[in-house]
């Protein structure tokens, strides 16, 4: 079917000229085009073209955006999205002074969510999670990644992440599942931590391959969770098991996450609220993106990661909500962008870019979403805005007013999401 997204006030296209990524300064230049409108066909950006060149008879659908602006479908790359329960007592002790890793230490933080996690069903995960989605949707969000990591064992691993698959079955988004048993030790294995990465390496990680229930294997690598030398061993299993590798590392502490860079094909490394100067020279220089996250900033109320030094670096900068129970509880993407730009001090181009084709990049997506280009997958997120400025002046307000996913409304606003 031949479609026509017809005459948008604007079409922010983050042209790439095929190179699929944005470094540094690169992420400022998103070229707008304005009198154009945009031909789909097949699920795929066919044209662009100027609205004068318009037959309008030529089309099975028009899609009329007039005084709309388009971007390309934002890509959601680093969720925890996977729970159920809440954990508000722990943020009202945080704005009383109490530190995120004093009460980790006392029992809550991850674990409290791992307990609520193992007492769910899959059908009350499969009830607790399908609004969230819905949520995202509704803000443009045409791919979302999914992290496991709130099991913890072999059994609730595995069930998190067949819930993660249901709806990657199911939604007319694209969801991007990845392995997170590496999030923190379990309490049984506290004091046991060679047996609980024995679990993961000899138990979980076969049976997520031979299933395929995961794209990636994720770790967190801080004082309070897994230290360099114990990913190292789960990453080169998560290789031999055919899965593509991301990590969390200098949220609080340096302890040495970024040099796993070097002896890994990462394609993400996310946070680096604590990051070393020498630390932003190295992934600087590499081609693994940079995932930052101002709503744990934000909500945790501590150091932004330094946008600025990395952009200035050279570094391939996406952003993400990082949305999660404990330390962002945040689904607002016009809070993330926000935030992002007064308090990180990026420019709305650079923050675009960094929720667009980075953030494909940081999904090893970035060749066939992340910009509108000829000959990608038709995904767009329109704005009811004339220009988009307009997007961050609204702050916390969703301006979304559809999103079109292979070139189908999967929502409008006022009408049903599918």
């Amino acid at each position: 079917m031949k479609k026509i997204l017809l005459n948008p006030s604007q079409i922010v296209t983050v042209n790439t000229n095929g190179k699929n990524l944005k470094r540094g300064e690169e992420l400022a230049d998103i070229e707008v085009l304005t009198e154009h409108s945009i031909v789909t066909e097949d699920e795929i950006i066919k044209d662009i073209i100027p609205n004068s060149k318009v037959n309008k008879y030529k089309f099975d659908l028009i899609i009329d955006v007039k005084n709309k602006t388009i971007l390309p479908g934002l890509v959601e790359c680093h969720t925890h999205t996977a729970f159920i329960g809440s954990r508000a007592n722990e943020f009202i002790l945080r704005t009383q002074g109490l530190q995120y890793e004093q009460i980790a230490n006392q029992g809550g933080g991850i674990l409290s969510t791992v307990k609520s996690v193992r007492n769910a069903s899959y059908d009350d995960l499969i009830a607790a999670i399908k609004p969230k989605i819905n949520n995202f949707i509704q803000q443009g969000i045409t791919t979302l990644e999914i992290k496991s990591g709130y099991g913890l064992s072999y059994y609730d691993e595995i069930k998190l992440l067949q819930v993660i698959n249901h709806f990657r079955k199911t939604e007319a988004i694209d969801i991007v599942p990845t392995f997170l048993g590496a999030h923190t030790f379990p309490l049984e294995y506290k004091n046991e931590q060679e047996k609980y990465i024995e679990l993961i390496n000899k138990q979980i990680l076969p049976f997520i391959s031979k299933n395929k229930l995961a794209e990636f294997c994720d770790a967190f690598c801080e004082k309070t969770a897994f230290n360099p030398k114990q990913i190292s061993s789960i990453f080169n299993k998560a290789l031999e098991f055919g899965l593509k590798l991301k990590l969390h590392t200098d949220q609080f502490h340096s302890i040495g996450g970024i040099n796993l860079t070097s002896d890994y094909k990462i394609t993400s490394v996310d946070h680096l609220e604590a990051v070393t100067e020498e630390g932003i020279n190295k992934i600087s220089k590499s081609d693994t993106a940079v995932v930052l996250l101002p709503g744990v900033s934000f909500f945790l109320d501590y150091e932004y990661a330094p946008a600025r030094k990395l952009i200035d670096s050279n570094a391939i900068i996406a952003l993400s909500t990082d949305y999660n129970p404990g330390s962002s509880n945040i689904q607002n993407l016009s809070l993330i962008f926000d935030l992002a730009l007064i308090k990180m001090k990026m420019k709305p181009e650079e923050i675009i870019s960094a929720y667009t084709i980075n953030a494909a990049k940081a999904l090893d997506r970035n060749k066939i979403i992340g910009s509108i280009e000829i000959g990608k997958q038709a995904d767009f997120s329109v704005f009811d805005v004339e220009n988009y400025n307009e997007i961050f002046y609204n702050i916390g307000q969703n301006t979304c007013n559809m999103t079109i996913k292979k070139g189908n409304i999967i929502y409008k606003k006022n009408e049903k999401v599918l």
